[in-house]
């Protein structure tokens, strides 16, 4: 378990961007977004074509509907499902969290575990402090 926010943090800020390891090693972006007085958890991409919601500027929310920045598919932000658009009659991946009665919000998925706030281009550490492409052109 681990703590990754507040309540009031992700309603203020509007959505909370994560970065997990699954249990096959890989990372994955994960959000927090506002839902009635607490929040939620989701995996950070439409079930449609795996477009990242938040790309680091925070989540598109409008009306309790997250929306994909894509096609325009809307998410309900309390259960995940969204019932319009490229990707209708699907539901989000959930992430397992709980709001601790003081506010702070643990994640508690068991496939799961926390690597840090923000993307995967925030958290990815390679070991290699040189360029991030292969091209060495410059200009």
């Amino acid at each position: 378990m681990k703590q990754l926010t507040t309540v009031e943090t992700v309603h203020e800020e509007g959505s909370w961007l994560f970065t997990v390891r699954d249990q096959y090693g890989e990372l994955e972006e994960a959000l927090l977004v506002p839902c009635e007085a607490g929040v939620e958890g989701w995996i950070n991409r439409c079930t449609h074509e795996a477009q990242r919601f938040d790309t680091g500027r925070g989540a598109p929310i409008r009306n309790g509907q997250l929306i994909c920045p894509r096609h325009g598919s809307m998410f309900d932000t309390c259960s995940g499902y969204c019932d319009n658009g490229e990707a209708a009659d699907t539901t989000l991946p959930t992430v397992e969290i709980t709001v601790r009665d003081d506010g702070r919000v643990i994640l508690t998925d068991d496939e799961l575990s926390f690597v840090g706030e923000g993307g995967i281009d925030e958290n990815e550490d390679d070991g290699d402090d040189g360029p991030a492409s292969t091209s060495h052109i410059g200009f």
